[in-house]
């Protein structure tokens, strides 16, 4: 008898350790965090993205397309949420890339405005005058900088899938034709919340300001500020040219995207997803430059029918502006550090 019960034990604990297993083995789907350890092709995931703009931006419109791409390439067992108008941080971009480094958001496009919240390294790509035109800036950004930008995003947590583009920001203001930084002096200029760009205007001579975008518009119709400046999908998206008359297109700022993953959650994805990964975000990546770019000429044709009065400096005034910004490469040179600093300018 006591046989007996011995070996019903044994046979019940076989069964439920079987059954333990066979759990153990069954595809996992991480909630948001990419929790799942991944280590095997086959895993169920279902990620959010985080985007900054609105879902009819080029930025949304992309991460939907590397979305699609990546559900396509696994029939089905990636899902991933894009989420427009930075809504998983309650409009805080900042806040936007701190979830992303934490593991709270997945995926996210961001610009690197925003990650030199986090190290003023990031603010490099941002530098006056560092990019000429779309030219000067494919060549760039395809040489040794960005590779040593990747590097930083690593340190911080975020693995890089590329760069895309919100463009060179351009000044707009409602008293003068913005030639040199002469007429500059005293314009109340509202700007990014990084001390770079406060420096920066300080030095042209006029009187920068900060404040949330959402209260530009109001504040330009009531006088409260002179100008601001933003790329050209921004002026007209946000209707500037009813509040705005004239806009300097200077390129005197340049605005990639950081499309990235939080690097754990990367790291945690077997080899083939991670391809499947870095092949749908590069496509993507592609498709928003394209769609920027076009979108952009046919915004300022439709600018300049509006009224909008554009000055496109010449090389010598740009010469001008380029020398009154000078002492903020002194003083940023070791912030950025000087060999990131000549990766994109030699």
């Amino acid at each position: 008898m006591k046989r007996s019960k011995i070996w019903i034990t044994f046979v019940l604990t076989a069964i439920l350790a079987l059954v333990a297993a066979g759990c153990g083995n069954s595809d996992s789907a991480s909630g948001g965090s990419g929790d799942s350890d991944g280590s095997e092709a086959g895993e169920k995931h279902n990620f959010k993205m985080s985007v900054t703009t609105s879902n009819t931006s080029s930025w949304f419109l992309a991460a939907e397309k590397f979305a699609e791409e990546v559900n396509e390439k696994t029939d089905g067992r990636i899902t991933i949420t894009p989420y427009p108008n930075e809504q998983l941080s309650n409009g805080d971009q900042g806040k936007g890339v701190e979830l992303l480094v934490k593991g709270t958001t997945d995926f996210s496009i961001h610009s690197t405005i925003i990650y030199s919240i986090l190290d003023e390294r990031f603010g490099v790509l941002s530098a006056p005058f560092l990019f000429k035109d779309l030219e000067d800036v494919d060549a760039k950004m395809a040489g040794e900088g960005p590779e040593m930008v990747n590097d930083i995003l690593r340190e911080i947590g975020v693995e890089p899938l590329g760069f895309g583009e919100n463009g060179f920001r351009q000044l707009t203001n409602s008293k003068v034709e913005v030639k040199s930084p002469e007429d500059l002096s005293g314009l109340k200029v509202r700007i990014p919340g990084i001390k770079m760009y406060t420096d920066l205007y300080k030095e042209l001579g006029a009187d920068p300001t900060t404040m949330a975008f959402s209260e530009v518009f109001t504040a330009l119709q009531q006088g409260t500020i002179d100008g601001q400046e933003n790329p050209i999908d921004v002026i007209y998206s946000s209707k500037l040219n009813e509040v705005q008359d004239y806009i300097t297109m200077w390129n005197y700022s340049y605005d990639p995207l950081v499309f990235g993953v939080n690097k754990k959650t990367f790291d945690s994805l077997s080899a083939e997803d991670q391809e499947i990964i870095k092949t749908a975000a590069a496509n993507a990546r592609k498709y928003q430059i394209e769609t920027t770019r076009q979108k952009e000429k046919e915004q300022i044709e439709e600018l300049k029918a509006a009224g909008m009065q554009f000055y496109y400096p010449t090389e010598e005034e740009i010469e001008t502006f380029k020398a009154a910004s000078q002492p903020v490469y002194d003083t940023y040179k070791d912030i950025w550090g000087e060999d990131l600093l000549n990766a994109f300018q030699n």
